[in-house]
């Protein structure tokens, strides 16, 4: 999904040769049929090659994964997902980055009891 989010869309051929190792091409071309199936991508066909496209915004990938991943390992809490990677010893915040933070978290919706 990332080399195709990097060029906008994509051809099966441009896909293998920005990877640095490359499955074989009927393994890709399985991988991005099941992500089709997933309602990730789309294509067009443009002669022989189709030309494949995300169908969502990276935005949207992101926060949804996001959304999974905090569920899934750190059961809903946002709270524990930003104290587990805040507390990684190679996570360094820029003195930006911390005041970005306490923007968002002043602006945040908080849950009612």
């Amino acid at each position: 999904m990332d080399l195709v989010f990097a060029r906008g869309e994509a051809t099966l051929s441009q896909i293998l040769e920005d990877m640095a190792e490359p499955p074989t091409r009927p393994a890709l071309r399985s991988i991005l049929t099941i992500l089709e199936g997933k309602g990730q991508l789309k294509h067009r066909q443009d002669g022989r090659e189709f030309i494949y496209q995300p169908v969502h915004s990276r935005e949207e990938v992101g926060q949804s994964t996001l959304s999974r991943v905090i569920g899934t390992f750190f059961g809903g809490s946002v709270s524990q997902a930003l104290a587990s990677y805040l507390s990684h010893p190679k996570t360094q915040l820029t003195k930006t980055e911390v005041e970005e933070l306490r923007r968002f978290l002043d602006q945040a919706k908080v849950k009612k009891p």
